[in-house]
């Protein structure tokens, strides 16, 4: 049954153009539940870096989920290494843009030292809150909010910031 609604949400998901509002929603379920990440990715599969860099890192997320689920610590590795790439790709491509900053930031805060991928954390924090004022898309500032205010690498200070935002 579970795999009938996975198959289901995949289906109606990807028939759908892939605009980022419902990227965005769909990345924060994966994030959140494991049993949305296959959909989710399935979504993005054929993005490539000709796509939008926003599309390309949420590609890269993506990536990064699904690796969570390998069975070997050698898939786990390389999917997790495939993932980031795309996301460091659309950052070098647009170092400016507040929500491939935004997806890298959830990323680390989210990957265990091990994986040693937490060096941009304190930049993207900061980068984040400057730009936060001037998001446009009333979603996506939402999006970053709810984020910042569930995240532990922000300071109750910081979480009040944006919450007078």
């Amino acid at each position: 049954m579970k795999s009938i609604l996975v198959l289901l949400a995949t289906l109606c998901f990807t028939m759908q153009s892939l605009d980022l509002n419902s990227i965005r929603d769909a990345y924060k379920d994966a994030a959140q539940d494991k049993t949305k990440t296959e959909a989710f990715y399935n979504a993005l599969k054929k993005v490539t870096k000709k796509n939008k860099v926003e599309l390309v890192a949420y590609k890269g997320a993506a990536i990064a989920l699904v690796s969570k689920q390998a069975i070997t610590l050698k898939e786990k590795k390389e999917g997790f290494i495939e993932g980031v790439t795309l996301v460091e790709y659309a950052i070098t491509k647009a170092p400016n843009n507040i929500e491939v900053r935004f997806i890298r930031l959830g990323i680390q805060e989210n990957t265990p030292k091990l994986l040693k991928y937490k060096d941009n954390i304190e930049k993207d924090k900061l980068f984040i809150l400057k730009q936060y004022k001037n998001i446009s898309s009333s979603h996506l500032k939402n999006h970053i909010k709810d984020y910042i205010l569930q995240s532990k690498a922000f300071t109750d200070e910081e979480k009040t910031l944006i919450l007078d935002s």
